[in-house]
């Protein structure tokens, strides 16, 4: 059953890949999406011991993620479904991305949305740091093509950026691949358990230099600065929902390569070693996010820097540990579903209103309601206000730095995210509250300025369960996240 994870979409968007019906491509999206996440309940209801040696296995922590990329994608797919049958009904132009649609072009992303399912899900299963590496790899191979389906020469300026900084990102964690390999000196292999029952005899000097090494390079695809440079421009240029799946499940992928490294080095008794790493990098993360977010202009490009943010809130919550690490966990379910929620909004907005300028962007909540009040929700929720379950993540993260003693990282933390928080509700309340001096919304009698509910069932679906959490989290959830925090060497 564990296999079917990966099987069932492989198999599903290689055959959509051929197939000609436009109306059977997305119901084979839908498919995909449906037996994915019916494999994963089951592998969850069933999860036993991982066989010794085995190179895919579900943990807690690979569960965790797993979980999170197929929530998110059944909403993606949900919206995929209408957002095509949109363009391909309407067959015209659009003029803020440069768009002509096509269906050759419809397959291959079909296919591709897949395939990125597929290659998601087995980072999650992998229990080999080898077989994660090449997960990891066509990740990006794969998603490539998604964010330049535009073929907008700025899109087309994005994915090369995305693949060549990424690429670069990858070998060296290749690199910390060996060096992890070598401090065995030949006596164990790369898998994670064999690692983890070895690790006292492990070179300390060279597991070192692997954990850095892989922290670098995957730390570049999972967006911390400064190696960050490719997320904004990807995340931005992107269709909507590829920007869902980019911010909300792959950089958790590249962050399980970060974890794995990690729970090694703490079973090496090297745990302060990674953890002064982790918080290092998750603190510049944040405080180059909110420098960033204070001049953005672009609202697409406001959530991209947002989630650099959060990464760096991930990294610094896994290097304090114990119940920050917890709270991490919390804060990366939270934080994958509300920025999911966001960019199907900003999808929506970008659609009626021609533009990504946040300026040209005004009245909001009184010309389209719902889109409106989702906007504004998504806000208060990604800043981390009450009731929503970033809230609850990022005080146990405070509650956990303040218990270690790290008052400096507690001080530096909380600044931040009071500037984040500043700089994005001077985009958001005028976006939402603003007068506009012209028209309110382009007169477009192609793609007339209406809401639509198909849109807005996933955004809902998805802003829910961080609403929910804020206000009560189950004790078995607490539980499950603190063995997933464990998984991941939060000590």
């Amino acid at each position: 059953m564990l296999l079917s994870i990966v099987l069932i979409p492989m198999s599903l968007g290689i055959l959509a890949f051929f197939i000609s019906s436009r109306h059977l491509r997305r119901t084979m999206l839908l498919m995909g999406s449906g037996g994915h996440s019916a494999a994963v309940i089951i592998s969850a209801m069933n999860q036993t011991s991982i066989k010794p040696g085995a190179w895919i296995g579900l943990d807690a922590l690979g569960l965790l993620f797993l979980a999170i990329t197929s929530i998110l994608f059944a909403a993606v797919a949900v919206y995929t479904t209408w957002y095509l049958a949109r363009e391909s009904d309407h067959r015209v132009r659009d003029a803020e991305e440069g768009f002509s649609f096509a269906n050759k072009s419809e397959g291959v992303f079909i296919a591709c949305l897949l395939f990125f399912l597929t290659t998601m899900s087995l980072v999650c299963i992998s229990r080999d740091l080898g077989l994660l590496w090449v997960a990891v790899e066509a990740t990006t191979l794969v998603s490539a093509p998604l964010i330049s389906f535009h073929q907008h020469h700025r899109s087309l300026e994005a994915t090369w950026k995305y693949l060549l900084i990424c690429s670069v990102g990858i070998a060296m964690a290749l690199l910390g691949n060996y060096f992890v390999a070598y401090a065995g000196r030949g006596r164990v292999h790369l898998h994670i358990d064999h690692l983890l029952s070895a690790a006292a005899t492990l070179d300390p000097l060279w597991l070192k230099a692997g954990f850095l090494m892989l922290l670098v390079g995957y730390g570049t695809k999972m967006g911390l600065a400064p190696m960050h440079t490719w997320l904004p421009d990807a995340h931005s240029e992107a269709p909507s929902m590829v920007s869902t799946l980019l911010s909300g499940a792959l950089l958790n992928c590249a962050f399980l390569g970060i974890l794995r490294g990690n729970s090694v080095l703490n079973a090496a008794g090297l745990g302060q070693f990674s953890s002064e790493l982790l918080i290092f990098f998750g603190l510049l993360s944040i405080s180059v996010a909110a420098v960033f977010i204070i001049r953005q202009t672009d609202y697409k490009r406001m959530l991209a820097y947002s989630s650099i943010e959060h990464m760096g809130i991930l990294s610094l919550g896994m290097g304090i540990g114990g119940l920050a690490g917890t709270g991490a966990m919390l804060h990366a379910i939270c934080h994958s579903l509300t920025k999911g929620m966001l960019f199907l909004c900003a999808g929506q907005l970008l659609h009626l209103y021609r533009t990504k300028t946040a300026s040209d962007v005004r009245h909001v909540l009184h010309s389209l309601p719902l889109t409106g009040f989702l906007w504004m929700a998504g806000f208060l929720s990604i800043t981390g206000s009450p009731p929503f379950g970033l809230f609850v993540s990022e005080v146990t993260i405070l509650k956990g730095a303040l218990e270690n003693g790290l008052w400096g990282v507690a001080a530096g933390y909380l600044t931040a995210l009071a500037i984040i928080f500043i700089a994005m509700a001077r985009i958001i309340l005028p976006m939402v509250f603003g007068h506009p001096e012209g028209p309110v919304l382009p007169d477009d009698p192609v793609f007339p300025s209406r809401e639509e509910l198909w849109y807005a069932i996933p955004a809902i679906a998805l802003g829910a369960i961080p609403l929910l959490l804020g206000l009560y989290v189950p004790s078995g959830l607490w539980d499950f996240l603190a063995r997933a925090a464990a998984a991941a060497g939060g000590h």
